[in-house]
């Protein structure tokens, strides 16, 4: 048996492998896809004061902290049995939509767009934002790094720091906002609102008006029929920092809406031995393996599922692309694996138009911050929508707040089991008997798993009792000396 290995695996959040192995007659057997580090914030936080998690768990991630920070402080408002006020409320979503605008941002110019803009068989020191800003010109690459600059900027502003956010507190936020500081960032969403349409713009003249790319999204070995999980609001629309969790199936139809508080009634974690990634599955329908179709248990949570298990989007410019979008694509729900790209866009245009509609409205400026804190109730559980997918923060503490349990099942963890399906049909639809294993090919295999935006240190909870382990000793030159293996 031949086998393949893709390592590192590239333009992603933290370290990943795939393990590719080919039978006697040279298709595709299995593919292993890999995470080698181990995260365990879910220890590092037990034996501590509950309202010092939110900053903790910042670091988890440097791409996505404010996610963190946003699940963690909902999760302690409920261990203190308190809601923030309006404005507090407010303020909090302000940053939350800056905070989409950026990582978005992100993603489809530095991690996405090299496969599409330069091409998913040009030479690999070609795709990357280097690559792409020698397609699209200097100035819209400028343009693309001080959009992301604002949005960072107006997350320092509301948290102290974009990263080692401080924003939240036990029922409310530290500081507020001025009325001189809320004229800035109209201007500012403003802007993101221009730079979204323009992007989407970019994308239709690159993807959309390339027959091969469009070809690749609908007809390629990019399509999954999974059930789809997103947060929406009461008119069912997309919301990522507060609603219900609504799943819906293969179909479209709706098989579950439930508060965040009740996910262990839903969501069930399966954990196989060569992973430190669980595999979250829908509880009633029971742990079924890695299989796609209506009896599956297996459901992805991504900007496209968010799309697909809601209604609409609930501002209007963001609307007019969700319905273009799917009209293109052939209706509801989509299952194609690389329209994801396209979904994200249409949450970015959201995410802008969004963080405008909040930072005009009266309450953002006013001066009560925080509710009072006045018992512990003990545990507490809340749900925001990650760039990547549905994030849940589930805490336990003691009498006097110190924390005793935690659970987090992030965005990248829900899609564990999708990402792992979409490489191996990918892996299968590109590499037959008689195929030369290009880079361009290999490539192409990442192309499965990268248009889920993961964040592999988000993601690593679970630790086997023994994980494959393969340590290589090497003299200076680099010549092999020693090779230990555990199996």
């Amino acid at each position: 048996m031949k086998k393949i290995t893709i390592d590192p695996i590239t333009r992603l959040e933290g370290h990943g492998k795939i393990e590719i192995f080919l039978n006697d007659e040279g298709d595709v057997k299995n593919v292993y896809f890999q995470v080698p580090e181990l995260r365990g914030f879910e220890k590092f936080c037990e034996g501590r004061p509950v309202e010092e998690v939110p900053y903790i768990v910042t670091k988890i991630c440097g791409v996505c902290p404010g996610c963190h920070h946003m699940a963690s402080g909902k999760a302690v408002d409920a261990v203190f049995g308190v809601k923030p006020p309006p404005t507090a409320r407010k303020l909090r979503e302000l940053f939350y939509m800056a905070h989409f605008v950026h990582s978005h941002i992100a993603h489809f110019y530095a991690l996405g767009a090299p496969d599409f803009v330069v091409g998913p068989d040009a030479p690999k020191a070609e795709r990357n934002i280097l690559g792409v800003i020698g397609k699209v010109g200097v100035d819209i690459g400028k343009e693309v790094i001080k959009q992301r600059r604002i949005a960072q900027e107006i997350q320092a502003l509301l948290a102290g720091h974009q990263t080692q956010c401080m924003m939240n507190i036990p029922g409310g936020v530290r500081k507020g906002l001025t009325e001189e500081q809320r004229d800035d960032i109209v201007k500012k969403a403003e802007d993101f609102v221009e730079f979204s349409k323009f992007s989407l713009k970019i994308f239709e003249d690159v993807v959309l008006a390339n027959d091969t790319y469009v070809d690749i999204i609908l007809n390629g070995p990019y399509s999954l029929k999974l059930h789809s999980m997103g947060l929406v609001d009461e008119n069912n629309k997309v919301n990522f920092y507060d609603g219900k969790i609504r799943v819906v199936d293969t179909k479209g139809d709706e098989m579950h809406k439930y508060a965040p508080a009740d996910y262990r009634d839903y969501v069930a974690e399966h954990v196989e031995p060569w992973s430190y990634l669980k595999f979250p599955y829908l509880k009633q329908i029971g742990w079924k393996g890695f299989i796609d179709g209506q009896d599956s248990s297996v459901y992805h949570a991504t900007p496209l599922s968010r799309l697909n298990a809601a209604d609409g989007m609930a501002t209007p410019l963001a609307q007019k692309e969700y319905e273009r979008m799917y009209a293109v694509l052939g209706g509801k729900p989509v299952h194609n694996t690389l329209a994801m790209h396209w979904a994200r866009l249409v949450e970015l245009l959201y995410s802008a138009e969004h963080c405008l509609e909040l930072v005009q409205d009266p309450d953002i400026t006013g001066n009560e911050l925080r509710t009072p804190i006045e018992k512990v109730v003990g545990e507490g559980v809340d749900t925001v929508e990650a760039q990547r997918g549905t994030l849940t923060h589930h805490y336990w503490t003691d009498d006097k707040g110190v924390v005793t349990k935690v659970n987090i099942i992030v965005g990248t963890t829900n899609n564990n089991a999708a990402i792992n399906m979409s490489i191996k049909k990918a892996a299968q639809g590109l590499i037959k008997k008689g195929t030369e294993v290009s880079d361009g090919i290999l490539n192409m295999i990442e192309m499965a798993f990268r248009a889920y935006d993961p964040c592999f240190s988000c993601a690593t909870h679970s630790l086997p009792g023994d994980m494959p382990m393969i340590v290589e000793i090497k003299d200076a030159d680099g010549k092999l000396m020693q090779r230990i293996q555990r199996d």
